[in-house]
């Protein structure tokens, strides 16, 4: 029975230890967006991380024109 005497009120402490530190972790954002990362790997935001003078220059051609594939259904080049 003494056991009992002990362990009750340290389970409660430990209670309230756990309820503390979840508050803590909500009130600082830990739980905010839980699907944002796993989406943001998906942007591409490579351009703004490579130097001005090492870019390769964008052109308005399409890739079916590169490999030479038409886009207009009449040319059938």
């Amino acid at each position: 029975m003494q056991i009992v005497m002990f362990l009750v009120p340290l389970m409660l402490m430990l209670l309230v230890v756990g309820l503390v530190l979840f508050s803590w972790a909500v009130k600082n954002g830990q739980y905010d967006d839980l699907e944002g990362p796993g989406h943001r790997i998906l942007y591409d935001d490579d351009k703004d991380m490579i130097p001005e003078e090492s870019r390769q220059p964008e052109s308005d051609d399409t890739t079916e024109e590169k490999i030479g594939r038409s886009t207009d259904p009449e040319n059938k080049a």
